[in-house]
């Protein structure tokens, strides 16, 4: 009867300790990460299959037009936010904020040098030479642009190739050209990747100078 007792004791403190391991490995943190020069679907797409390339990563979105990255990640597996910024950088673009929220209330955050030095300070206006055909072209490369923190405006005239910017005086124009390469498109000072440029829907694959 003794020995019984203590087998029945000993079963509810292994199932109780299994049902909290299993409890434990299902928790998750939540991650929101603005990303800079999501211009396209072809763009989400491609930063999509890099984050689950994240063994267990979970309700991936990406709101293409804010350029706003959300998903859950198991606790367990601890992603960082320099392990986050490294995917978006490995996917081709810009991390301009990530903020995790753990399973356990806690709250991680950082925020990119260029968002924290955008203030209400002066601007500049500049053209661009840009590469494309379409209003899918168009949409798709303003999109870019207009993604990148500091960024008041871009307009591409499709019938001239000139895209026309307003930006703070701290935006880079290396740092644009670099954008609209991403989405596909060649710039003047700046080749798109070949992959990239594939990438485009066949009515967007302008002609490329050699």
């Amino acid at each position: 009867m003794k020995n019984t007792r203590i087998y029945i004791l000993l079963s509810f403190l292994f199932f109780g300790l299994l049902s909290s391991v299993k409890a434990q490995e299902g928790r998750m943190d939540s991650f929101t990460v603005k990303v800079e020069g999501l211009g396209c679907p072809f763009c989400a797409y491609g930063l999509e299959k890099k984050f689950k390339e994240l063994k267990g990563i979970k309700k991936i979105t990406i709101e293409m037009e804010t350029g706003i990255l959300k998903f859950n990640y198991p606790e367990d597996r601890l992603l960082t936010l320099e392990n986050v910024e490294a995917q978006v950088k490995k996917a081709g673009y810009t991390p301009v904020s990530v903020t995790i929220n753990r399973s356990n209330g806690s709250v991680e955050k950082t925020t990119a040098i260029l968002e924290k030095n955008i203030t209400n300070g002066q601007s500049t206006t500049f053209n661009l030479f840009v590469s494309g055909n379409c209003d899918m072209c168009k949409a798709r490369i303003e999109q870019a642009v207009k993604n990148i923190v500091g960024v008041q405006n871009a307009e591409w005239n499709k019938d001239t190739k000139v895209l026309t910017i307003k930006a703070h005086l701290n935006i880079s124009q290396l740092v644009i050209e670099e954008v609209i390469s991403n989405a596909g498109h060649d710039t003047q000072n700046k080749k798109a990747q070949d992959s990239a440029y594939v990438n485009l829907p066949g009515c967007c694959q302008y002609t490329r100078k050699q």
